[in-house]
């Protein structure tokens, strides 16, 4: 019976070719089963299993990297940027302790009188490389001592957003933003008609009271006033502005004037340098004080090229720091209307097109950045500003910002 058993199942295997067994070697005896099937059966399961696993974790990584891809382009429209998540933290020199002198004297290694944009950025990082520096380039590759560890990177603000934020502090009016100032149109046009009726008048009395060939020629110099008050009013709205200001007696005093003037640049200065750009120049203006400009980039001059949504975001922060700086002492900024514009300027050479609101969004955004970094290193401006009123070179204000 066992034999006829093992015949017909060795037969069946033969002919039906069925999974899960193989036939007898042709070495043993036609009494014996062949005890391989049980191992066979095992590898044809595990490979089974196996492809469809491998298939399973294709699917996700395909669900993965689509995934990716789909916050990558919202993210993008969002104005962030997901890929510098990815990128590898450098390992830094531990910093040095470092006193003032040491301060001065390597920074003044450093050429800034020459503008040279390459060899000033490639100076400062063997110095932050090396660990006697550690602001140069802190906004830009880590917090700069604020919560974010991407204080440079943009987001939409809105202006509830950027006052909550800045405990109140930063609004339209006092960023000069809102198109309420301290001289309204108004008072333009009230200046204008009042300066339009006072040659008026001069003039005629001139004709009236003066001898005749001298009266004419009072008359016509008169009549100059008028016209060159509405071209100084075309081409330096400013400076009408501040004489309106000075006869309403709302301008400042000659010391606010100058505090003012040394920490609008001072805010300039130090969210310049934490954003690593090289500085382009740094003079005494007409207000008696340094003034600094700033290279767009480690690369210098950008004539003929745009600017990178990197390059941007820095140069926003750059821009408002200025006021910012005026709002955090004195409440109301008065002096950042030419940075307004030159913002303005910059924005419309961007790679990546910036309409109406995002570049609403990257000014508040800008201001609200400055004011975090400007809040996070207050110690280091309040030297700047000390430096800025003493009237020390870009080395020693450099020095002032590193030293430690």
């Amino acid at each position: 019976m066992a034999a006829a058993v093992t015949t017909s199942i060795a037969m069946l295997v033969a002919n039906s070719g069925v999974d899960g067994f193989v036939s007898p070697s042709p070495t043993c005896g036609s009494s014996m089963i062949h005890h391989t099937a049980p191992s066979a059966f095992s590898r044809s399961a595990v490979g089974s299993l196996k492809m469809s696993a491998d298939d399973e974790i294709a699917k996700l990584r395909a669900a993965a990297q689509k995934a990716r891809e789909e916050a990558a382009a919202l993210a993008k429209e969002m104005g962030k940027d997901l890929e510098t998540e990815t990128t590898a933290v450098a390992v830094k020199t531990p910093e040095k302790n470092l006193s003032k002198a040491d301060a001065i004297s390597l920074s003044s290694s450093v050429d800034f009188d020459e503008g040279d944009a390459a060899a000033q950025s490639q100076a400062l990082d063997g110095l932050v490389e090396s660990g006697d520096f550690s602001l140069w380039k802190a906004a830009a590759t880590g917090a700069a001592g604020t919560s974010s560890q991407a204080p440079l990177r943009p987001y939409p603000v809105s202006l509830n957003f950027l006052e909550q934020r800045s405990g109140g502090k930063l609004t339209g009016e006092s960023l000069g933003v809102s198109g309420e100032m301290d001289v309204t149109l108004d008072d333009f046009k009230d200046a204008t008609i009042a300066v339009t009726l006072g040659s008026t008048i001069l003039a005629i009395a001139a004709l009236a009271v003066l001898p005749e060939n001298i009266g004419a020629t009072v008359c016509y110099l008169i009549a100059l006033v008028p016209v060159g008050f509405i071209a100084i009013g075309s081409t330096a709205p400013s400076i009408i502005a501040g004489a309106i200001a000075s006869f309403q007696g709302t301008a400042d005093d000659q010391t606010q004037r100058e505090n003012r003037i040394c920490r609008h640049e001072a805010g300039h200065f130090l969210c310049g340098y934490l954003c690593g750009l090289p500085v382009k120049a740094y003079s005494i203006g007409d207000t008696g004080f340094p003034c600094v400009e700033f290279h767009p980039s480690a690369e210098g001059e950008a004539s003929g090229r745009e600017f990178t949504s990197e390059e941007i975001a820095a140069l926003s922060v750059v821009a408002m720091s200025g006021s910012v700086a005026e709002v955090l002492s004195f409440g109301q900024a008065k002096g950042g209307e030419n940075d307004l514009l030159e913002l303005n300027g910059l924005m419309r050479r961007s790679k990546e097109f910036i309409g109406a609101q995002k570049e609403q969004d990257l000014t508040r955004w800008g201001a609200l950045a400055a004011y975090n970094i400007i809040q996070a290193n207050m110690d280091k401006y309040e030297v700047l500003v000390e430096a800025f009123k003493e009237k020390k070179s870009v080395a020693e204000c450099v020095a002032a910002i590193e030293a430690r």
